[in-house]
C-alpha cells in the first residue's frame, strides 16, 4: 500500500488507513515501569514530553495522525513526536506505552516518514534508540506514500532520522527527537 497519490495535502494511504486504525484503543502500559504522561490533542494521545511542534501537527489533522499510528500496528496510539518538513514529508513516532526494561526510555517506539508530495521519491527513515550498542533500524527506498515503519524495543529518548531526495536535491535531512529526555 506504499504506492498512492496525494489527496488534499495528505497521503491518501493515511486517509485510507483511518478505516483500519480508527478503532484502535490505547494499550495499557505495564505496571512494572514508569508511565508516559499523555495529553489529549483533538482525540489523539500525545506524550506530554513530545517536541513542541508535535501538538500543532496532530491538531491540524487528527485523522491523519491516527492513520499514521495505524501503520505502526495495534497498540501504537501514543504520539511521542511529529515533524513536518515543508510540503515534502511528515515524520511521526509512536509508542504503546509499555515498558520493556527498568529505565524510563525502555519503551517500544515506531517511526514512519510520510511522503506529502504525491509522487515517488528516494526517501527513508532510520530509528536510533538511546543505547549505543543497539544497531539502528531503517527503511530506505523509492516510495510515493511512506518509508517505514521501523521499530526499536527501547526507543524512547532516541532519534528518528528522515531523508528525502527530489531529483538531484536533498530536500529533507532531519532528526526528530523521540520524547524530551535528560
Amino acid at each position: 500500500m506504499k504506492n498512492v497519490s496525494r489527496l488534499g495535502g495528505c497521503c491518501a494511504a493515511l486517509l485510507a488507513l483511518v478505516t483500519f486504525a480508527s478503532t484502535a484503543s490505547a494499550a495499557e502500559p505495564s505496571d512494572d515501569g514508569p508511565r508516559i504522561e499523555v495529553v489529549d490533542v483533538a482525540g489523539v494521545q500525545v506524550a506530554r514530553q513530545a517536541s513542541a511542534g508535535t501538538r500543532p501537527i496532530i491538531a491540524s489533522a487528527p485523522a491523519v495522525a491516527v492513520a499514521a499510528a495505524g501503520v505502526c500496528g495495534a497498540g501504537y496510539t501514543i504520539s511521542t513526536g511529529a515533524a513536518r518538513y515543508g510540503g515534502y514529508g511528515t515524520a511521526y513516532t509512536w509508542t504503546n506505552g509499555r515498558t520493556t526494561g527498568g529505565r524510563y526510555y525502555d519503551k517500544p517506539i515506531c517511526a514512519v516518514f510520510f511522503n506529502d508530495t504525491g509522487a515517488a521519491h528516494s526517501m527513508g527513515v532510520r530509528l536510533k534508540d538511546n543505547y549505543t550498542a543497539t544497531p539502528d533500524v531503517e527503511d530506505f527506498g523509492t516510495y510515493s506514500s511512506y518509508a517505514g515503519p521501523v521499530y526499536q524495543n527501547k526507543g524512547y529518548c532516541g532519534r528518528a532520522y528522515s531523508y528525502m531526495k527530489v531529483g538531484n536535491a536533498v530536500v529533507v535531512d532531519n532528526y526528530l527527537a523521540v520524547g524530551t529526555c535528560n
